[in-house]
């Protein structure tokens, strides 16, 4: 890793695996960034709430992503990390499988 620990976002199915909708930002991670990581994806208005459903909580996935960032700068023996999926909602944000490359 020339450049440091690297981001990817995305929903994660088909969003990712045929659609390629992903972005990138490298660690850390400012709240801006992390703002901004989630709303360059073409499929943020699926969590902002479309057709009558609710916004899942932006500000929490903001949070996980900023504090994945660290994780990566904290511990570079991380080569690798999945947080597969990430269940969010109205309150919260949490990983509910972890996927870890170690060097």
């Amino acid at each position: 890793p020339q450049f440091g620990p690297l981001l990817m976002f995305g929903l994660g199915g088909i969003y990712v695996e045929v659609l390629k909708d992903i972005s990138f930002r490298l660690a850390p991670l400012s709240k801006e960034d992390a703002h901004n990581i989630i709303k360059e994806i073409k499929s943020y208005k699926l969590l902002t709430g479309t057709r009558g459903e609710k916004s899942v909580n932006i500000d929490a996935i903001e949070d996980v992503l900023i504090k994945v960032s660290q994780l990566a700068i904290d511990f570079p023996e991380i080569m690798e990390a999945d947080f597969n999926p990430l269940m969010v909602n109205s309150d919260r944000a949490f990983a509910a499988d972890v996927r870890l490359a170690l060097k």
